[in-house]
């Protein structure tokens, strides 16, 4: 091990430049030969020192894999372990977290891939992400194995394939704690409000094609079915009763700075979703007062980018409880202050479902929302109809599996 307090590589963590640099032919790293410049991975490892040596060693480095199934243009890994700023008192790592650590991957890899041809220079941008389980908890100390691939694409759009497993460095041990599929769209660079159109992926098998299709049509037709209304607005109210929808919910109100974007002056989708993630724990965390952990988030679609120096309002609200679960509708407002001709407008809108744990891991019961409006009543029946789907799903999907 390398003495403390000494860095290797200036590569970055959370921005897009994470990767800005193709490793060239020749180049061997973290002790691995060049296998091929089509897929590239990012290995992040922190180690804390003993008491005596407390300074942390960064080991970050490129490493290059071929890629694992469809002939995309590049799959990628990222390796970062869990810290304790990445998790709640508890030590379960932040939905939010594993969130952003999926958007970059995706993001890294489908600008890479929109720009493999000639052509207008573009930077892809998050359009929707479908509904993502939180299989198990990750913990302070696992390290986060983020592996991402293409795996297909429209005229203007990418969907990209993310895998999450956690390592457990002292045994060895690993499962998979999440799986995801984001839709990315190439933005120009001259003009970040055009689309460009993307470079056509090679195909091993036809059938992967009319699978991706599918899946294009049906997020599409459900982007367009669930495009919210600017004036649906959580509404706070004063000297509310415990366990109804407004005594837990939330806003966060955030300037979005350089940091929370990209190059070109647009927030990162990963940026959106951690704010998002925290605010619907906050709502959970109020309505139960234990500890509560990402359970599942519904399909997050992001009506329109935010621009650096908005004022961005994150508002989260109960919508349904069963016995053992909590799902929050969070929704992003974006108000551009610095540009008086543009009114505040709805940037990205999902549902976060939460689970009560006890100090053993144990999952907890609920407590019963109490719904008081018509509007809230509505809402409730509309989150009972959406878990009773999903418990039907699963349900489905555990019975045809041998």
């Amino acid at each position: 091990m390398a003495p403390p307090g000494l860095i290797h590589s200036s590569l970055g963590h959370s921005e897009a430049g994470e990767s800005s640099r193709r490793p060239r032919s020749g180049d061997t790293m973290s002790g691995e030969e060049t296998a091929s410049p089509s897929a590239i991975q990012i290995s992040s490892l922190e180690y804390k020192m003993p008491p005596l040596l407390p300074s942390l060693i960064k080991l970050r480095s490129f490493a290059v894999q071929p890629p694992t199934s469809c002939n995309s243009d590049y799959s990628l890994q990222n390796y970062l372990i869990m810290r304790p700023d990445d998790a709640n008192i508890a030590g379960n790592v932040h939905g939010g977290t594993i969130l952003k650590m999926i958007e970059e991957a995706g993001a890294i890899i489908s600008t890479r891939h929109c720009n493999s041809q000639k052509g207008e220079t573009c930077v892809a941008a998050l359009a929707r992400v479908e509904r993502t389980d939180f299989l198990s908890p990750m913990c302070i100390g696992e390290v986060a194995h983020v592996s991402a691939e293409i795996t297909y694409t429209s005229k203007h759009s990418v969907e990209v394939q993310v895998t999450v497993m956690s390592e457990n460095i002292l045994t060895g041990a690993r499962r998979v704690t999440n799986k995801a599929a984001l839709w990315y769209v190439p933005l120009s660079l001259k003009n970040v409000d055009k689309v460009l159109e993307v470079p056509p992926l090679v195909y091993t098998q036809k059938e992967q094609e009319e699978e991706g299709r599918k899946r294009y049509e049906a997020q599409k037709l459900e982007r367009m079915e669930t495009k919210w209304k600017n004036g649906d607005l959580a509404q706070p109210s004063s000297n509310p009763e415990p366990y109804t929808v407004s005594y837990s919910q939330s806003t966060l109100i955030h300037l979005v700075g350089p940091s929370d974007c990209t190059l070109h002056g647009f927030v990162h989708g990963g940026v959106t979703m951690k704010l998002m993630d925290e605010v619907a724990g906050i709502v959970a965390a109020r309505h139960c007062k234990t500890n509560i952990v990402t359970a599942s988030v519904d399909a997050i679609n992001f009506h329109d980018k935010i621009r650096k120096g908005c004022v961005i309002t994150i508002s989260g609200r109960m919508t349904f409880t069963s016995n053992k679960s909590m799902e929050i509708e969070v929704l992003v407002d974006a108000d551009p202050v610095a540009l008086h001709s543009q009114e505040r407008y709805r940037a990205a809108s999902a549902f976060f479902t939460y689970v009560s744990l006890s100090k053993e891991g144990k999952t907890l019961p609920v407590p019963q929302l109490l719904v008081e409006t018509e509007e809230e009543k509505r809402r409730f029946e509309e989150g009972k109809s959406r878990y009773l789907q999903m418990k039907a799903k699963r349900q489905a999907q555990m019975d045809t599996t041998p």
